[in-house]
C-alpha cells in the first residue's frame, strides 16, 4: 500500500506488539522517570516543571560525568593513558550540555522564579551531592561540605570516601612519576583530604612539557584536556551566576547563602594551578 499524502506508513516488520518484549519505555524505565515531577506550588504554577525538570536533567548529567571522572581516574591509574583522553573528551560535552541548558532557566523571570520559590523552602542546588562528589573528584576538596549531607548517610559516605582518596590531578601526577617525570614526592603522599594547592615544582616539570611537546606528545595532549575541563567547568560556574543574578539579584540564596556573593567567590577556586601558571612561562 502506498504512503498516503503528508503521512508515513508503519513498515510491515516495525515492532507492535510489547505485552512480551521489551519497549523503549520499558528500558528506560520511563513510568518512574517521567512520575519525577511532583511540582509543589499551591494554587499550581506554570513555570515550577521547568524549575524542576531543568535541576532533574542536570542531576542526571551529572551521574553521567561522574562514572566517566571515575573511569578516566581508574584509567591513569593503570597507566591507561589513551582511553582516559576519551573519557575526557566525553566530560567536556556533558559540561557544555550543562553550561546550555542554564538558558533555558533563564527565560524564567524573577516575577515568575518569585511565584514558586516559597515552595523550595530550604532546599537549594548547593545541596547536590553529585555536584560535590564531581568538585571532589576534580580536586577541589573540603571537609566541611561532607557535613551538608548528615541526613543522607549514603551521600555522606560516598563525599567522605572521596574526599580521601586521590582527584583525577593526583592520579595523573602519580602518573607522571612512574612515567619518569620528576613529580615532587610530597605531592605524591600527601594528606588527599586538602585541595591541591600550586606547587613551583611542578610548574617546572610542566615547563618542560609545554617547551617540546612533540617529545611529550601524550601528555602534552592530556595537560590540554585537563584544561579544557577547567574552563568548562568555570564557565557553568559564571553562567550559573549570571542567571541567578537575573532572576533574584543579591537576595538571600533558599540554601541560607550569601548568593551571588557566594557564587561569585566559586570563581577564584582551580583544580589544576600548574598547568594556568605555565602559561606564564611559555616563550619567556
Amino acid at each position: 500500500m502506498g504512503e498516503s499524502a503528508n503521512q508515513r506508513d508503519l513498515e510491515a516488520g516495525i515492532q507492535r506488539d510489547f505485552s512480551r518484549s521489551m519497549s523503549y519505555g520499558d528500558y528506560l524505565r520511563l513510568d518512574v522517570l517521567l512520575a519525577a515531577q511532583q511540582p509543589l506550588s499551591d494554587p499550581p504554577q506554570h513555570d515550577e516543571l521547568l524549575f524542576i525538570v531543568q535541576h532533574q536533567t542536570s542531576e542526571l548529567w551529572l551521574k553521567l560525568m561522574i562514572h566517566e571522572l571515575r573511569s578516566a581516574r581508574a584509567l591513569l591509574r593503570s597507566d591507561d593513558l589513551s582511553p582516559a583522553l576519551k573519557r575526557m573528551a566525553r566530560i567536556k560535552h556533558i559540561q557544555h550540555t550543562l553550561t546550555d541548558q542554564w538558558s533555558v532557566l533563564a527565560t524564567l523571570t524573577p516575577s515568575e522564579y518569585a511565584e514558586i520559590r516559597p515552595f523550595l523552602a530550604t532546599s537549594s542546588g548547593f545541596q547536590s551531592a553529585q555536584y560535590r562528589e564531581v568538585e571532589f573528584l576534580l580536586g577541589n576538596k573540603n571537609a566541611d561540605m561532607v557535613k551538608v549531607f548528615s541526613h543522607d548517610e549514603s551521600a555522606r559516605a560516598a563525599l567522605e570516601e572521596l574526599l580521601h582518596e586521590p582527584s583525577l590531578y593526583d592520579e595523573f601526577l602519580a602518573y607522571l612519576s612512574r612515567q619518569g617525570y620528576a613529580i615532587p614526592q610530597r605531592l605524591l603522599d600527601r594528606d588527599w583530604s586538602q585541595p591541591h594547592s600550586t606547587d613551583d615544582e611542578l610548574v617546572d616539570v610542566f615547563a618542560g612539557v609545554y617547551a617540546a611537546p612533540a617529545e611529550h606528545w601524550g601528555v602534552y595532549e592530556t595537560c590540554e584536556e585537563l584544561v579544557d575541563v577547567e574552563d568548562a567547568f568555570q564557565q557553568w560556574r559564571f553562567r550559573h551566576l549570571q542567571v541567578v543574578q537575573r532572576t533574584i539579584g543579591h537576595k538571600i540564596g533558599t540554601g541560607g547563602s550569601s548568593g551571588v556573593d557566594f557564587l561569585r567567590r566559586a570563581l577564584s577556586l582551580t583544580f589544576f594551578p600548574e598547568l594556568y601558571e605555565v602559561r606564564t612561562r611559555i616563550g619567556q
